[in-house]
Formats: C-alpha cells, structure tokens, sequence
C-alpha cells in the first residue's frame, strides 16, 4: 500500500500558532484584568442578571383640625389603544382596534373627547400603540365607563395623583403636589411643599435574579425594603369657619376689583390659625387656574404698609411706659414736623383743639398718633414694635415667610411709623402681634399644624400655644381693649357697619396709601384698607384681620358689612352666647335627631324656617348635619339621613360650594367641582337614584 505525505505550508503552521498564543494571552488578560474595553467585569457580571423594582412610598394625607380630608393621593390613569394587529392571534378575541371609527364616537361620547381628533389618533400609522391627548389622569369612575364599552385594543397606564377634596378651599395653605417623571410626588407649594419631607415618605426596594429571559429564578432570594409611608398632617383650620372666610372674599370679590386680599381667623388663645382665604384664589387641582396668579401665600408673603391699625401697638407703647394721659387734649387737623406736614384723614380739618388722646384713637387720628411717638421715643418705640414681632419672620410652617422692614430714623419717620406709613409688615406678623392684646401682654407664636402623625399612627408633632415674649402689662392690654371698644362703638359714623349683631367686637380699621416706584399714589383707590378685630369682647375667642390692595370703592364699608356677617355667622356656628338672639328669632340650636323619625323631626325644623333634606325613604335618622348643638342662622341647610339608603339626587342648582361637598359627603360619593361661587349645573339629574358608581360632577359660576 502507497503511504501518502500532505505537506502543510509553514505560513499556515505559523499563523495558526500565533492565533492560538494570542487567544491565550487575550484570555490571560481578561482571567486577570479588572476592567476590560472600559467595563468592570465582576460589577457586570453581578449586575446583569440582576433587577431591583421600586417600591413607592404612600405619600401622606393632609386633614383639617376634624380629619376631613383636604389632600390625598388617588390612582390615575392614562387611556392608551393598541394599533399593531400583530398582537391578535385570535380573531375572534382582537387585542388591537378593529373598527375605529365606531370606538373614536364611544370614547368622544364617553369621556367628552373631540371626536375628530380622538379618530385622527387612531388613524396614525405605524404606530404600536397611542396615547389620547384629553384623557390622562382619568378618574377611577372614567376608567369604569370606558372598560364598560368593551372595545377591543383599549388599555391604561396606571399613575397617582394628588387630589384636593375642597378644590380652591384653602389653595395658598395647602398647595399642591406633582407626580414627577421618576414616578416620585413632589410639593411645590404651601404644605404640601414645607412639609414634603414628611409626607414622601421613604421609597422601598425589591432585588432580585432572573435568567436570560428576565424571569425570576427558582432559587433566587428576594431582598426586599419595605417603603415607609409618608406622615398625615393634621392643620388647624377649621373647615366651616374657612368656608365663611372663602364666602366672604368671594362676596367682596364678585362685587369689587381689587389687586389682592387676604382674610384671616386666628384662635386668641393659642396662636392658631382657624382660617386664611385670599383673592385672587386657585384650584389646587387644576393648576391652570394659578397662571397669571401669584405663587406667593398672602398670608406670609406679601409687604405692605398697614396704616392705622399700628395705632393699637404705638398707642399700647405709650401706655407701657407710663407716659400716656388718655383725658389729655391736644390740637387735631395738622401738624407741621420740619418741611412736612402730618394730616388727619378727614382732609386734615381735624376736631378741634380741645380733642383728648382717648377720643383720637377712637377718631383715628394721625395727628394724635405723632404726639404719641414723640412721648415713646425712636429708640423705644422701634424696641416695642421689633418685641411684637415686626421685622422678622415669625416661624409658621410656612414657606417663603417675608420679614417686612421696621427702620425709622428721625422724628418725621417715627411719627409716620405710629401710624403705619414708611414701615412694612405681613398678615401674620399683624395677627401674632394682635395675640399680645388678648393674652394680657404675651406674644404668641402663630401655627398652622395641629399634628402630624407616622404611619404607624403615633402622634410625632403637635402643635400647641407657645409664647414669644412678655411685652405689656394686662393693665396695658385692659387699657387698649377700652379703647379699641371705644373706637367700635363710639368712634366715627362709618365704624357702625363693623359691629356683628350677635356679640361685642374691639377692633380698629387701618388706610394706608400704597408706594410704588418711591412715590405715593394718589388715586381713588391707591390704598391698602384693613381691619382688625377680637370678639367676643368679654372672652376673646377670635381675632380677625382683613387687608386689601386698590379696592374699588371710595370707603371701607363694604369691608365693615362683610366682617360683620362673618362675625356673627361664626358666633351661630360656635353656639356662642349672643345678644339679642331671641329677640331677632334667627338663630337655632340643633338638638340630636339621631333615631327619631324622619317626618315628625323634618316638620319640626321648617317650622324653625330651615331648609331640611332627607337622604333616602327610611323611617328613622342615622345621621345629622349639622351635628347637635351647632347654632345656625335661618334659612340654613339642614340634612337629615335616613336608614334606608335609597339616596335620590336633589337639584342643587345655586347650592354654595360647602352645602355641595356636605351633601356628597353624606351621600358617599366622589365629587369634582369645576369653578368657583354656587352651582349652574350637576352631572347627576335631579331624581336620579345614587348607586356606588355615581360621581357628582358640579360647575360653579361666581
């Protein structure tokens, strides 16, 4: 047998060889290297077939001081449709749109959606799936409605959002929070954003391994940190007190123009803040309503100077220092203070020369107030009106606090001072100074938090009276309480419109011309108008403070009727003792009409002249609201709920936004509200039966 030889070239020899010593070397180096081409091998090698999904946090509830309900975080959803007729394997259950013209008119009768443009999105080409323009943030119900059409190659994405269960109630104090594009909740204004800490929470964790395909494996262990829920924050606002204070700035504000205005309740006692409203106002959620506006809290935030309402505190410096003689009499009109000269209000004309000091409080008098700064002194005076708390923040849980400005130098500039003009202040430094007035000389320290509470319910904060600084006697205070009741009641004719009817008020009003561009103005409305009061006289329980900027009107009596109604509608509401009330027959305490029968009870009370509803055709009352012992005025609202609920809808047209979120409190739905004032028009007919499907949708017209 022939041997046969194949010779193999020597190139070929030498090339393979080289090959093979460079796949060695290459491997060596990746064996013994940390980092290849840039990439940590072992980082990579851990990490691919490793997933970590977040787990959010809850983001805490924001409640009034009762635990209504002002903010919550509510599942939203984003309407989604699938175009790709690959994802239908079964034609007999598509997965994607069939007929799009018939599923453009469902969704556009559905959801109120423009039907040419919802059949132009379905219409794209090329597209996997689309997204609707109008129809994000879906509620729970619209969702609901859009499943019950059972069309095909309809889904949604699921998201949170805030929801704010009063709507503008309160906005400027709540504020309002966005879902970030990390999935994460952000505050951005008022609590929501002081306190966003406290209420994100902390996010939570899960990792774990998964093949090739991205399922968990077997054997994997999953490690998992649980998210922390945020905290609840409980204010001290107080929801009904706040409704009067909405009522009334939207009252002044259907009926004047003005650059803005801020109306506030303050517990007397404590410090607390019961209620804040302000116009021009937003709905927290619906945030287009806040363009054009101010992203600022009136409360906090603005600088103004206050007029006439610093005489309480010039005055009471005075008094302190022993130097103040009320029976003395001095030279009202005009007085000349080097170049210049200081006028009385009423066209420096004045009263005479044989006007006492107690008489130009309760007159008003400017005049009165330079004499009073003379005897207080520059370096005292800026002492006492610094110790009240102007010039600096006072510490509320509040963002974006303002200080305000308290710098006077000579006796022209001390003089102006005592009367509110060429210094700055802010609403709340007016109402913490006002505390000293009703707690015998003592400072308080204003809040809004009554507590926050953890997710495990345990109170970690509470809100409580806290005194700043002992700044007048209660001899001082009893003095400037006479006075200010003189100014009320035996002051000028136009103090009339001030007094509540239901209980006695200390007050004192304050004009102060407005600065712009260093120059005062001069027109007919160039003036920031204010009030300050404490009721009830004997006991005060409230103060109140009220500013505005270019009211349109030439006086301040529309302010005065305004402040008097919501002073006597928070005395029926705290069943207060009032004067007069069974002379005028208006006010009525409720009694407890829980298990008694409807019909004897509702005659009972349309003989009190209130307006009663009943929820549902049961024989006996299950619930009341108003609850026992709440005094209202006639003509109120009063629901009774029966104990069968076989709810129907009333007509609520011209209803008030409170009676409107009471009634759908009572009646367990949800409700949206869209504008501001009294209700023109109701989703749900009048006559409808409620079921648990039922959403109250209501536009409210000013």
């Amino acid at each position: 047998m022939r041997k046969v030889t194949v010779k193999i070239p020597r190139v070929l020899i030498f090339m393979v060889a080289f090959l093979f010593l460079a796949i060695i070397v290459r491997l060596s180096y990746i064996a013994l290297s940390k980092n290849i081409d840039g990439i940590n091998l072992k980082e990579f090698a851990n990490n691919r077939n490793t997933k970590t999904e977040i787990i959010y946090a809850k983001r805490g509830n924001i409640y009034d001081k009762d635990g209504n309900n002002l903010a919550i975080t509510v599942n939203s959803y984003t309407l989604i449709a699938y175009l790709a007729e690959s994802r239908t394997t079964d034609p007999k259950k598509p997965q994607h749109v069939v007929d799009k013209e018939k599923t453009a008119k469902a969704l556009s009768e559905t959801l109120d959606l423009d039907y040419e443009k919802v059949l132009n999105t379905l219409k794209q080409e090329g597209k996997y799936q689309v997204e609707f323009a109008g129809a994000k943030d879906l509620t729970e119900s619209e969702k609901n409605k859009v499943l019950a059409l059972d069309l095909p190659g309809l889904d949604f994405i699921t998201g949170s959002k805030r929801h704010y269960s009063m709507g503008q109630f309160a906005s400027y104090i709540i504020g309002y929070a966005k879902e970030q594009e990390d999935g994460t909740m952000k505050g951005e204004m008022g609590i929501e954003a002081y306190f966003n800490d406290d209420l994100s929470g902390q996010n939570g964790k899960s990792t774990y391994q998964t093949d090739a395909y991205g399922y968990t494996l077997p054997s994997a262990e999953v490690q998992t940190e649980d998210a922390i829920n945020g905290n609840d924050i409980y204010l001290t606002i107080d929801e009904k007190i706040q409704w009067f204070a909405e009522n009334l700035t939207r009252r002044l504000s259907e009926e004047y123009t003005m650059d803005w205005m801020i109306f506030s309740v303050m517990d007397a006692k404590t410090g607390a803040i019961v209620a804040s409203s302000t116009y021009p106002n937003f709905n927290s959620n619906d945030l287009g309503t806040l363009k054009d506006k101010s992203y600022m809290n009136p409360l906090v935030s603005y600088q103004y100077e206050p007029g006439s309402v610093m005489k309480i505190f010039s005055w009471a410096s005075d008094i302190e220092l022993g130097n103040y003689d009320g029976s003395k009499t001095y030279s009202s009109g005009k007085r000349k203070i080097g170049n210049y000269t200081i006028h009385d209000h009423n066209n420096g004309q004045g009263w005479g020369d044989g006007i006492n000091f107690d008489t130009g409080f309760a007159y008003s008098s400017n005049v009165a107030a330079s004499y009073i700064a003379d005897q207080v002194g520059l370096a005292n005076l800026t002492d006492f009106y610094k110790n009240l708390g102007f010039s600096k923040k006072t510490g509320i849980e509040l963002a974006s606090e303002a200080s305000g400005k308290i710098a006077f130098t000579n006796q022209l500039e001390m003089a102006t001072a005592a009367f509110g003009q060429g210094i700055t202040v802010t609403p709340i430094q007016m109402l913490q100074a006002l505390t000293s007035i009703t707690n015998d000389g003592t400072v308080l320290k204003p809040y809004i938090v009554s507590k926050i509470v953890d997710n495990n319910g345990e109170v970690i904060y509470e809100g409580k009276r806290e005194e700043v600084k002992k700044v007048f006697s209660k001899e001082t205070t009893d003095y400037m309480k006479k006075l200010m009741h003189t100014a009320v009641y035996d002051g000028l004719s136009s103090y009339k419109n001030y007094r509540p009817t239901k209980t006695t008020m200390l007050g004192k009003t304050g004009t102060a011309q407005i600065v712009e561009n260093g120059k005062y103005l001069d027109g007919p409305y160039d003036y920031v108008r204010s009030f300050a009061g404490i009721f009830p006289e004997d006991d005060p329980k409230y103060i109140i403070y009220i500013a505005t900027k270019k009211l349109s009107s030439s006086n301040a009596t529309p302010i005065a009727k305004e402040i008097s109604k919501i002073v006597d509608d928070i005395v029926a509401y705290e069943g207060m003792e009032v004067k007069d009330a069974e002379e005028n027959n208006k006010i009525i305490k409720l009694d407890n009409y829980i298990s008694k029968e409807i019909n004897p009870t509702k005659e009972e009370l349309q003989n009190q002249k209130l307006n009663v509803y009943t929820l549902g055709t049961g024989k006996y009352v299950i619930n009341q609201y108003p609850l026992k012992d709440t005094s209202v005025i006639e003509g109120s609202k009063v629901f009774l709920v029966s104990n069968k609920k076989d709810y129907v809808m009333e007509d609520i047209t011209n209803w008030s936004l409170n009676e409107v979120m009471t009634y759908a409190n009572l009646l367990g739905i949800p409700i949206n509200t869209n504008g501001y004032g009294y209700v023109t028009s109701q989703s749900i007919a009048p006559g409808t039966v409620i079921n648990s499907d039922s959403v109250l949708t209501v536009e409210l017209t000013k």
